[in-house]
């Protein structure tokens, strides 16, 4: 068995963004033409929308049947996919593909891909993904559109922002957030509080170019407000009261908070991976004081709602007749955020957080964050692959 090269295989996949399930078939099971559908294969087919085992009653008049096809370098062998729970035991699910001893012997990695709604089936321990896909062999044809498999949305969005392109975009607020606005008001997209992605599922982040010799400005990944339940400090509003500053009739705590040291108000970030926390913390003469928390889970889980796809839209900065204008000059287009990475790029300082709170001369306390941001050049840290469309 080359397991060196089905690990390589199955890192391509993942590397591609390619959801995949993976089988091993026994000698018996290749003889008497039974598999066991596995949690894992099971959990893909629900999540690709191919079947649904816990829907299915028992018995061989409600088996189902799917179209597959058998990969190799030199065809697509037509098949068959059966589905079925049978009368015996507890009914566990079983699956068997027509003709796949031709693909596959006794515990070979099978790799099942759904494009389709139809069942691909690559065998890991005999092809190499990598060189047939770039080789142009059959198998590289069909995982070249199974990778490239395109989003209509995407596509409709890419056009719209290369119509845009063209000319400048006016401003139309001041500050950090100008590009965002200027080119969500281009494409019609309302303000609003929506932790949504902005364009039909796909996230829209603007950013302006980074000046030779300057450093980049961070983009914003999602806010995310403290864990209060595990925190020592309650609200934004106690944060402001303990460690804010006052500035004219305000009190304000804008401030970027890191793992790689304090700030100016003694802030910083302490990651404990064992509990799986993020703890802010305030470090002064006295010691060491916890702040706020928050738990992994719900990190990860904000990164995979906000950025599952994502244009990250770099433009420049020109102004015509005194009013700042953007022009956009590339987009990289990102899908599937390594959700393991979010913690070590915390802990390294990689990612930070900005806090953004006012309490101005009225008494009302205001929260634009916590705002989690990362520089555009470390995406890479945290997006498995991404295309890069070049505008002008």
């Amino acid at each position: 068995m080359n397991y060196a090269l089905v690990e390589k295989n199955r890192v391509f996949l993942v590397k591609k963004g390619v959801e995949h399930s993976v089988f091993i078939p026994t000698d018996t099971g290749l003889r008497k033409s039974i598999l066991d559908a596995t949690r894992t294969v099971r959990t893909h087919f629900e999540l690709t929308g191919f079947h649904d085992y816990s829907m299915q009653p028992q018995g061989p008049e409600f088996k189902a049947v799917r179209t597959g096809y058998l990969v190799t370098s030199s065809t697509l062998i037509p098949s068959y996919v059966s589905l079925y729970r049978p009368v015996t035991k507890k009914g566990d699910p079983r699956m068997w593909f027509r003709r796949l001893a031709e693909l596959a012997g006794a515990n070979d990695h099978i790799a099942i891909l759904i494009y389709a709604n139809n069942a691909y089936l690559f065998n890991l321990s005999r092809m190499d993904l990598e060189y047939e896909l770039y080789a142009g062999s059959s198998a590289g044809h069909m995982l070249a559109e199974i990778i490239g498999r395109a989003n209509p949305i995407a596509l409709e969005l890419l056009n719209k922002l290369q119509q845009l392109a063209s000319y400048p975009i006016p401003a139309v607020v001041h500050g950090d957030t100008a590009v965002g606005m200027a080119v969500e008001h281009a494409l019609g997209i309302l303000p609003n509080p929506s932790k949504e992605p902005d364009y039909r599922g796909i996230e829209l982040k603007s950013f302006r170019s980074r000046k030779a010799g300057s450093q980049s400005n961070r983009v914003n990944l999602f806010a995310q407000v403290a864990d209060w339940s595990i925190s020592r400090l309650k609200s934004s509003r106690e944060i402001l009261d303990t460690y804010g500053y006052e500035v004219g009739a305000e009190r304000k705590l804008y401030c970027t908070v890191s793992a790689r040291g304090a700030n100016s108000q003694g802030l910083c970030f302490f990651v404990e991976p064992v509990d799986d926390l993020v703890k802010e913390r305030h470090v002064s003469h006295n010691g060491v004081t916890d702040v706020a928390a928050w738990r992994g889970e719900t990190l990860r889980q904000r990164l995979k709602e906000k950025h599952a796809e994502t244009f990250w839209i770099e433009a420049d900065s020109v102004y015509v007749a005194g009013v700042e204008h953007f022009i956009l000059r590339k987009i990289r287009h990102t899908r599937g955020p390594l959700l393991t990475q979010i913690m070590p790029l915390i802990e390294s300082g990689i990612i930070t957080m900005d806090h953004l709170i006012k309490r101005n001369a009225l008494g009302r306390v205001s929260e634009k964050g916590p705002l989690f941001k990362i520089l555009p050049q470390d995406l890479n840290k945290l997006f498995p692959e991404e295309v890069e469309y070049v505008l002008r």
